[in-house]
């Protein structure tokens, strides 16, 4: 199966409660459907754009007190975000993805081929998944970007311009443990880019740490939430994090990474925003 690890290219408020070690926004928000989606982007470095996309689906549902649950279109921003961005499907800059939608919105997406959506995603899921519709196997290469087109697709009843939705800010997260725990908390989960290591491409379940093997690439993603978990004896702080690698990969698509130690430096990449409403 080929699957992309996307190039990330680099550049006194409401406390969490102390006596809960653990913490899941698809329960403090339940009505959000879109916290819980989880994203394939098949072999297209997309990862900054999608886990943007996400996040701002969460924020805008958040904000609008669960009212307005739409999952948001990673494709425009992929596809017309072009070079102030990066390199679409080649990797991008996260917080540009934020700026992006502040001038230009972002309209309505899902899955491939999802009806009821201004744009669904570009590119279908690489081979087979039990339970899925089987589209075919993926380049050995990745996808070429997508081109912007400024239109819905056929079918769907609301004009590009008047799909779409505005961000009113985006920032850089502290990378103190509490304050992205404080982020979460209050205004919903954020998206974060990390190194991967070679060691990452084994995980199947449990709490990641980086042990051995090269940096093989960056990747962004979004954190949920976070947790402690026992291992080998030893209570051991995580953050919960949802991937896009389809439901089939990791823990049903998400996975948990040592919190607190700024593993793979996810702790110093945490980026967010506020929509408009």
């Amino acid at each position: 199966m080929v699957r992309a690890i996307c190039d990330v290219l680099w550049s006194g408020e409401m406390e969490p409660p102390k006596s809960n070690p653990s913490f899941d926004a698809r329960d403090k928000w339940p009505k959000c459907d879109t916290i819980g989606f989880i994203r394939d982007q098949s072999n297209c470095g997309s990862c900054w754009a999608v886990s943007a996309a996400e996040t701002m689906s969460d924020r805008l549902c958040v904000q609008s007190g669960q009212t307005i649950i739409r999952n948001l279109s990673d494709t425009d921003i992929l596809a017309c975000c072009g070079s102030y961005c990066g390199r679409g499907c080649e990797g991008g800059w996260p917080i540009k993805a934020w700026e992006y939608i502040m001038k230009h919105g972002i309209c309505t997406g899902g899955r491939y081929r999802q009806k009821g959506v201004c744009k669904p995603y570009s590119f279908h899921p690489c081979g087979y998944h039990p339970g899925q519709t089987y589209y075919g196997d993926c380049p050995r290469h990745t996808w070429a970007t997508p081109k912007c087109e400024k239109f819905c697709r056929r079918g769907y009843h609301i004009p590009y311009e008047k799909d779409k939705y505005y961000g009113a800010s985006a920032y850089v997260v502290s990378k103190n443990e509490k304050d992205i725990r404080r982020e979460i908390w209050k205004n919903g989960p954020v998206q974060a880019g990390y190194y991967v290591y070679e060691d990452f491409r084994f995980y199947r379940g449990g709490i990641y740490k980086h042990q051995w093997g090269a940096q093989t690439g960056g990747h962004a993603v979004k954190i949920i939430g976070w947790g402690k978990a026992m291992v080998n004896g030893t209570d051991t702080p995580y953050w919960l994090i949802a991937n896009s690698w389809n439901v089939k990969w990791g823990e049903k698509g998400y996975f948990r990474m040592i919190r607190g130690e700024n593993n793979c430096n996810l702790e110093s990449m945490i980026y967010a925003g506020t929509m408009k409403v």
